[in-house]
């Protein structure tokens, strides 16, 4: 108590009387919390203490605490007690909005990677190898085009009305001929991103737990995280399914979320064996298996890629697949899809329907005209052709360019990642920082992880720039990795006296 006054500035007992008291405290903690002698986070006393210390009315002190409550910069929470929240806005606000927001959309907010992943890719100042983008100047731009025109010259009326909050029927009967499985276990969705959310809200209470690949999607990983969920990792490179038993026992999931072909970050591809193993799993301990098939068609070399869990799940029904045209055609298009039976279908529809009643039709009509047409196949063989050269380039300038000692990476077999090991006296936000200076933008391994890991690896998307930038790219990191490796032997005089 004694300690919130003295970071106030202020005596207890010499506070004045005046009326009306509440407007005195008020003033005097409004102003700590502005100047951050009480910070944010900070527990205010209990209100009969802090009355009873400054020899004044509880009344005087709840009404206080309300006022503080309604400017923003306070939130009291049932047994738990009064926190400080927000700092107060710029004069002409008449509350702190910061401390308006909820608590959960505040635990959301911390999360900002994939905001700033996009932020950066769109970006014309920087060359971002960060966020996940297929060769975009291999869009076929003209089939696009003739095929918009088409739908708007023969279907103008569907795509500007009210469409079926599941999708279009035709698009999903397009979607699943191509890709599998039956139109009506099919819905459409803005995005792969808004699958997650989806599921996450029909799925997950809080503290249920969900087993996740270690590393993951970050997508997923703050999604699942942001709904309550405790997240468990499973190592998706060992793929030890023994180890998954284990989990699957200990912890009793509500599902298990996966990337198993070409997966991100890693670029592991699980084998056949294993996702009968895992598919046997799900079934015996009955946990439904969230597949992301987002990288399935993005295969470059080696074997033939292994049927998805999807395909193999014909006895148990316990695989709700995800996938998305961010990969295959472009990040922009936001138009995913949801594989599942058909009550999960109808429950996730009933959820859509309330943040967004459907998918843009435009978007459905035409993407189904370059399904039907082969569009998008005969655009995947392109892209398959620019993504191996693009790989290959960036390898071999890493390893022309880069120490071997300094940066360990294989050369996946599809996707559009290399995973990039660190020595572990060099940190990954440390050369990212360096190379964010050359305005390169790489992103660091951190949060792919659940639990601790991340702090010595990269991810760099071998994808998204041309071949042509990828002997600046090795040299920056080169640069960025020295300076790393420099700091770490010589930290600065501040740092060494702590």
């Amino acid at each position: 108590m004694n300690g919130l006054f003295r970071a106030l500035g202020v005596d207890a007992k010499a506070l004045p009387r005046t009326r009306p008291l509440y407007r005195r405290i008020v003033t005097l903690l409004e102003g700590g919390i502005a100047r951050g002698a009480v910070p944010a986070g900070q527990q205010l006393p209990p209100e009969r203490d802090l009355a009873a210390a400054m020899k004044i009315s509880r009344a005087t002190v709840v009404s206080a605490y309300r006022e503080l409550e309604a400017r923003g910069l306070v939130r009291g929470y049932v047994g738990r007690g009064t926190f400080v929240s927000a700092k107060p806005d710029a004069a002409s606000a008449p509350f702190a909005w910061r401390g308006k927001i909820a608590a959960a959309a505040l635990q959301a907010s911390d999360a900002t990677t994939v905001r700033d992943l996009v932020r950066a890719a769109a970006d014309p100042n920087l060359i971002s190898v960060a966020a996940g983008v297929p060769a975009l100047d291999c869009f076929p731009t003209d089939a696009f085009q003739r095929a918009m025109n088409h739908v708007l010259a023969t279907q103008g009326d569907a795509a500007w009305r009210h469409g079926p909050t599941e999708g279009l029927p035709s698009f999903r009967a397009a979607l699943a001929h191509r890709f599998g499985g039956e139109p009506e276990h099919i819905l459409v969705l803005a995005g792969a991103q808004q699958g997650l959310d989806l599921l996450a809200r029909c799925l997950i209470d809080p503290g249920d737990a969900v087993i996740i690949d270690r590393p993951g999607y970050l997508g997923a990983i703050q999604t699942f995280r942001n709904a309550g969920a405790r997240l468990v990792g499973w190592d998706v490179t060992r793929a030890d399914t023994d180890e998954l038993e284990e989990l699957l026992l200990r912890y009793r999931p509500k599902l298990i979320y996966t990337n198993p072909t070409h997966h991100n970050p890693t670029g592991v591809t699980l084998p056949i064996r294993t996702r009968r193993e895992l598919l046997d799993l799900a079934a015996r301990y009955r946990v439904p298996i969230v597949e992301d098939d987002t990288y399935r068609d993005l295969a470059l070399t080696g074997p033939p890629t292994p049927p998805s869990l999807f395909a193999l799940d014909d006895a148990h029904a316990v695989v709700i697949r995800l996938n998305s045209f961010a990969k295959m055609l472009a990040p922009g298009l936001r138009v995913g899809w949801i594989s599942a039976v058909r009550p999960i279908v109808d429950q996730l529809a009933l959820i859509k329907q309330q943040v967004d009643p459907h998918t843009q039709n435009l978007s459905q009509l035409v993407l189904c005209e370059l399904v039907e047409q082969g569009v998008l196949d005969r655009h995947l063989a392109t892209l398959k052709v620019e993504h191996r050269r693009r790989r290959d380039a960036m390898a071999q300038a890493l390893r022309q360019h880069v120490p071997a000692a300094q940066l360990r990476f294989s050369v996946p077999d599809g996707g559009m990642y290399l995973w990039c090991e660190l020595p572990p006296a060099i940190r990954a936000r440390a050369v990212q920082d360096h190379a964010r200076r050359e305005s390169v933008m790489v992103l660091t391994g951190d949060p792919f992880y659940v639990d601790q890991g991340g702090d010595h690896q990269l991810r760099i998307c071998y994808t998204s720039q041309p071949a042509a930038r990828a002997v600046q790219i090795a040299q920056t990191l080169a640069r960025s990795l020295t300076a790393a490796a420099r700091e770490a032997a010589d930290p600065p005089a501040a740092v060494r006296m702590v």
